[in-house]
């Protein structure tokens, strides 16, 4: 997924040396590790200058920016200067890795180069200056290895950038009694990203103003496409596209001092008889741009999907922990099929807010049957309820998460990893069968137990490392995710 709205990362790397160890060794080390990752297919920038002092560090830290550097991996090729290394991290305005060389590459005389014991020394000073550096889960390596660590930090460092560039903007309180998408912003602003709170009336004004926009037709024709014919109602495509152009045309003139945008939006009960259809579809597709849109307000819900795209570089979709998969279903198409328990499993759907390319050939534009119920006349035909995209979401490898802050104020998150089976839900909406395992524990212990709403974020891919990584660095505490079953949970009944 290409974006405007998801940082690109350019990546350097410095090479620190202990004055009273050859500097050559840690150049040597450097250059192997240029090599590793060109065979990687990595673009990384090379600092030419080595840093042993503060001087070397302040010019290597010019260097580094000028080259157009955002993030940057502090190498020590040998033991490392402690306050000239870890002053990289105050002086560089980006995130930065800590990586130190493995032994092997040399004899143990005049080619050691101690950057083992190094490592410690830089976390501690670290650590004494309040500075904020990464360190992978084992941050010594070969070149190859080291190579693919930083592979790996990029993702987490467009997240980490990201965040820091983003505004959430919101249109509307929650719905009525879902308190569940409660946002305390103190825990947004805790992480640095901004939020900018607006009515729904807002939103319908620039609606308003938007009509008979000469960029309709052309967004008209692009759904169209999309969906292809039979699979959307003509008659909604201009009210719908106006809506998009709507959305695009805020994010872009709402900005402020910020690069990036996701939206938080009261879709119901108000929005679709006052506009005129449903917003799913249209969220759908600006999901599928890298621009998030949660349902029903939820902040944090669209922190979350934002996250997931920085760090899976795919769009993702916000889905509703919704209902159990019943015995039938599990006993005609999951039994014997696919190694999960019937308490394994459940449906995540939501209205029609997923990306098209993530669903089943069978998707198309249709009515969103609760809020029907709700808001027509009983026996009706569906009218300004249509607009959801529905269908069975496609099988896929999947990590559910959320990153949420607390009714005291406490940033915490979950993150478990599984997959959308191939099984036909038989149901409505935006749906697709989850697998996840220990399922049934993790809900209870977890999601039950620690008071998490209904709502859960879904990468379409197994992206736990990275995102465990990422909320340790964020200063996230609690990382919950699905335990196996010889881990009990602590308020997990031994006997039951």
């Amino acid at each position: 997924m290409k974006s405007a709205n998801i940082p690109q990362v350019k990546l350097g790397i410095v090479a620190v040396s202990r004055d009273c160890f050859p500097i050559e060794l840690s150049q040597k080390r450097r250059g192997a590790i240029l090599t590793a990752c060109a065979a990687k297919g990595l673009d990384v920038y090379e600092a030419k200058t080595t840093v042993e002092n503060e001087k070397d560090m302040l010019a290597a830290v010019e260097e580094v920016k000028a080259a157009g550097c955002n993030a940057l991996t502090v190498f020590l090729g040998n033991f490392g200067p402690e306050t000239p290394e870890t002053l990289i991290a105050k002086y560089f305005d980006g995130p930065c890795m800590y990586v130190a060389a493995a032994e092997g590459d040399g004899d143990l005389i005049n080619g050691r180069g101690d950057a083992y014991c190094g490592m410690l020394n830089c976390s501690y000073n670290l650590g004494m200056r309040h500075l904020k550096g990464y360190i992978p889960e084992y941050p010594i390596g070969t070149a190859e290895e080291i190579a693919e660590k930083m592979a790996e930090f990029v993702p987490i460092s467009r997240a980490i950038l990201g965040i820091k560039g983003l505004k959430i903007i919101t249109f509307g309180p929650r719905p009525q009694d879902f308190f569940a998408c409660n946002a305390p912003i103190k825990g947004l602003y805790e992480l640095g990203v901004e939020v900018e709170e607006n009515s729904e009336l807002d939103l319908l004004v620039s609606y308003k103003e938007h009509a008979n926009d000469p960029r309709i037709d052309e967004v008209c024709a692009d759904m169209a496409a999309e969906m292809g014919e039979g699979k959307y109602y003509p008659d909604l495509l201009a009210r719908m596209a106006q809506f998009e152009l709507t959305l695009l045309d805020w994010a872009e003139g709402h900005k402020g001092s910020r690069q990036y945008v996701a939206f938080a939006d009261k879709c119901w009960p108000a929005f679709p008889s006052q506009f005129g259809f449903e917003p799913c579809y249209v969220n759908s597709r600006l999901a599928s741009r890298g621009i998030p849109v949660s349902c029903e307000v939820d902040i944090y819900g669209a922190l979350s999907e934002y996250i997931g795209m920085c760090l899976s570089g795919d769009t993702v979709t916000l889905l509703d922990i919704n209902n159990s998969v019943p015995q039938y279903l599990y006993d005609e198409d999951i039994k014997g099929k696919f190694p999960y328990a019937l308490t394994d499993t459940f449906m995540g759907f939501h209205c029609g807010n997923t990306p098209s390319c993530k669903m089943c050939a069978d998707r198309a534009v249709k009515y969103q049957l609760i809020q029907h119920r709700l808001l027509e006349p009983a026996g009706s035909d569906p009218d300004f309820t249509r607009g959801t995209l529905e269908g069975d979401i496609a099988a896929s490898e999947i990590t559910f998460y959320r990153l949420q802050c607390d009714s005291e104020g406490v940033l915490r998150s979950y993150i478990a990893e599984g997959e959308v089976l191939p099984v036909a839900t038989r149901s409505f909406g935006g749906i697709g069968v989850f697998a996840i395992p220990e399922m049934g524990r993790f809900y209870r212990h977890v999601l039950v137990e620690k008071h998490y709403p209904h709502h859960g974020a879904v990468a379409f891919g197994h992206y736990g490392k990275l995102m465990f990584e990422l909320f340790k660095y964020l200063g996230i505490t609690d990382i919950a995710y699905n335990q196996p079953k010889t881990l009990p949970y602590p308020t997990e009944n031994p006997w039951a």
